[in-house]
């Protein structure tokens, strides 16, 4: 039997198990979801089987309950292959009124349909991105983003991240696949992530809505997307780049490509934290354009780690990529949520994680350490920006943030005489 590598997600679907009648994970494909899943279930209906889809056809076209019968937990995997099951699954977790009936995945967002009821209060969502560091053993977790939170004195001074700049590369190119990590040859490794991108353009973006796409055109897509991964760029920038460097694609066309690569968890953008502290029109507000995971950026622009090596600049920026897929498991394990800080005085925090509890981070992400001044240096003008607004509005307060932290690609942890906290990325967990 593989070896299974613990995942954050574990803790919260037990939570969630022992709280609500029925859970969906959803994310991309190959992240892992049906593995955790099944660890839990105790009897499993897999729609993909396809020795069983004439099956399944009959048993969803008369009678879907009966789909639903079997020792609980029960796994759906791939629910949205039968939609219909959605609210079956909700009847039944009403009729039971139990919790811990039902687990459902998904790789896919089914199109909207009116019939399918939101299912709130009886079905909890979890998402589920790949692997961060510390889930694939590569992040030595010596730093807890929990106890930064909760401990504004803890000492991080001389902590040492085992992760050199060459593995961290590395790791951005194989991405955090189960299946690849698994695996013993390097090659192989970065094998994957190829052929999952190919499955995305030519098979995945094809079924969301059951209308053929052409396959070039989405990898122009995908191609522009990746050139402009961790900026701010507009969708009229990413048109007008594809219409340049690769092939002619209509608005419209280009809207429905990004739509379906949201629904299938390809794309997972970084909205924008807009506080009351300047004019609303000084606030960036587009979306950061990001992956589900920086090694399909990797391998739209048809890199290598050893091309990335002699090219730290693009480098750059598919390590925030990496750094924001790790922050966003490790914040939602928190419970918080991810955003960014941009206004058009270039002021700036790459990441802003929001607890429910009101305390939040600003972040700025450096691939190295000659970086970190600059960054700090964004960090703490942000923060004399919120201070200065609550002096001039001070029945409008804004709550000073609980954590300045630069998160980088280099060896060493520690405190800076301001406040600003340094942490490599090797050293981070949840």
């Amino acid at each position: 039997m593989d070896k299974y590598y613990q995942r954050i997600v574990d803790k919260k679907l037990d939570k969630y198990l022992n709280a609500i009648g029925a859970v969906l994970i959803k994310g991309p494909k190959w992240c892992g979801k049906t593995t955790t899943a099944s660890r839990k279930a105790k009897s499993i209906v897999n729609f993909q089987n396809e020795d069983e889809r004439a099956n399944y056809d009959q048993i969803m076209a008369i009678i879907p309950s009966q789909i639903l019968k079997g020792d609980t937990p029960r796994l759906i995997d791939e629910w949205q292959e039968y939609p219909l099951v959605w609210n079956s699954v909700r009847n039944e977790v009403d009729k039971r009124g139990k919790t811990g009936q039902f687990i459902l995945t998904g790789s896919s967002t089914p199109i909207d349909d009116k019939n399918l009821h939101t299912g709130t209060g009886r079905i909890g969502r979890i998402v589920m991105r790949p692997m961060s560091l510390y889930e694939s053993l590569e992040s030595n977790g010596k730093i807890s983003l929990q106890d930064i939170f909760n401990n504004p004195k803890l000492d991080i001074n001389g902590i040492k991240s085992d992760i050199t700049l060459k593995n961290l590369i590395f790791a951005s190119c194989r991405g955090g696949w189960p299946n690849s990590i698994k695996l013993k040859n390097d090659e192989s490794k970065l094998l994957v992530v190829k052929e999952y991108f190919n499955s995305i353009c030519e098979e995945d973006i094809s079924k969301i809505d059951n209308i053929a796409k052409n396959p070039t055109r989405v990898k122009a897509v995908l191609k522009s997307y990746a050139r402009n991964v961790s900026t701010l760029a507009t969708n009229k920038t990413i048109l007008e780049d594809i219409n340049i460097n690769d092939t002619e694609l209509s608005e419209t066309t280009l809207y429905t490509y990004l739509n379906a690569l949201k629904k299938i968890y390809v794309l997972d953008e970084v909205e924008a934290w807009c506080p009351n502290i300047r004019s609303a029109s000084a606030m960036r507000s587009i979306s950061k354009k990001e992956f589900i995971d920086p090694s399909i950026a990797v391998a739209a622009l048809d890199l290598t780690p050893e091309i990335l090596i002699n090219d730290l600049n693009t480098f750059g920026f598919i390590f925030e990529n990496l750094c924001l897929r790790d922050l966003k498991i490790y914040a939602d394990s928190l419970n918080g949520n991810v955003s960014y800080y941009h206004d058009r005085y270039d002021l700036e925090a790459d990441c802003v994680i929001h607890l429910s509890d009101g305390k939040y981070a600003l972040i700025e992400i450096k691939l190295g350490d000659k970086f970190v001044e600059e960054g700090a240096q964004h960090l703490l003008k942000l923060k004399k920006l919120i201070e200065k607004n609550n002096q001039e509005n001070p029945k409008n307060k804004m709550r000073i943030p609980d954590v300045l932290m630069v998160v980088t690609g280099s060896t060493y942890a520690y405190t800076r005489d301001d406040g600003v906290l340094v942490v490599p990325i090797g050293c981070l967990k949840d």
